[in-house]
């Protein structure tokens, strides 16, 4: 009986609010904001976007950085501080940062389920398609007619937004160029993602693709993480990968924790 609520206790702080308990006193950085109406999830979204000093400086066009959780009382200011901090530093090449605010969170960074266990968390499941629309085909294009944009870009998230980010890498592809996933909340409609995750991957990236993810001491997260990378060290899908096990790390602790390993491993060609 212990074990399970344990379990039952981690498994709702992989899917819930953001660093539930702890307090960051992230200084926020210039930034801009809009509000786009959206058809895709019949709602207005507000977005966040950071410019890298470099911007203003020239006439160049910059890749972009997506994120999920991207309000600024979410992970916006932590992550664009530390871009700022890499860019200086000259670990990373220069981006755009664009965070995407909550409205419904579970809802938004989840897949369809039926399983009763998923539904005592994520009442309302299924509309991580219904967003990735909004993203494709209502976001992008209104950052590349406001911004110098190249066509590059990469997607950043962690828990609920982590298991976005592998199931966007596997159902569209060709959204991202390179995909981070801190904790990924792969427990998630009893695994599935995992479990078909080579049958759902394209045959071949040509090495293309960069996938980077990594897991916490969570319970219900490192055994998945830990398979899905088995699976990878097993596949030949000419995918570039990086899985990075943290067993001292916690799942409200882990993507700070590993943000700047993360980003100077993925961003740089």
């Amino acid at each position: 009986m212990k074990k399970a609520i344990i379990f039952i206790l981690i498994a709702t702080l992989a899917i819930s609010c953001k660093n539930k308990g702890i307090v960051h006193n992230d200084q926020i950085p210039e930034h801009d904001s809009l509000t786009i109406s959206s058809k895709f999830v019949n709602e207005d979204r507000i977005v966040n976007i950071w410019t890298p000093p470099t911007y203003n400086q020239s006439t160049d066009s910059f890749p972009v950085l997506y994120m999920p959780d991207g309000g600024i009382k979410e992970d916006f200011p932590h992550i664009a501080n530390t871009l700022a901090k890499l860019i200086k530093e000259n670990k990373i090449p220069p981006y755009i940062l664009v965070g995407i605010e909550n409205t419904e969170r579970r809802r938004d960074l989840s897949g369809p389920t039926e399983i009763e266990y998923d539904l005592k968390y994520v009442p309302n499941p299924g509309g991580s398609n219904n967003f990735r629309g909004f993203i494709k085909n209502e976001l992008f294009p209104e950052i590349n007619k406001r911004y110098r944009t190249k066509d590059k870009r990469a997607i950043i998230g962690e828990s609920a937004a982590g298991i976005f980010v592998i199931e966007t890498f596997l159902l569209d592809n060709d959204m991202f160029d390179y995909y981070i996933a801190m904790d990924p909340a792969l427990w998630y409609n009893e695994q599935y993602l995992v479990k078909n995750f080579i049958s759902l991957a394209k045959e071949d990236y040509a090495q293309k693709k960069k996938l980077w993810f990594a897991g916490s001491d969570a319970v219900d997260i490192s055994p998945y993480t830990r398979e899905l990378n088995k699976k990878l060290e097993n596949s030949n899908l000419g995918l570039i990968w990086k899985y990075s096990d943290e067993p001292e790390e916690q799942h409200n602790t882990i993507f700070r924790a590993t943000k700047e390993k993360a980003l100077i491993w993925a961003l740089n060609d």
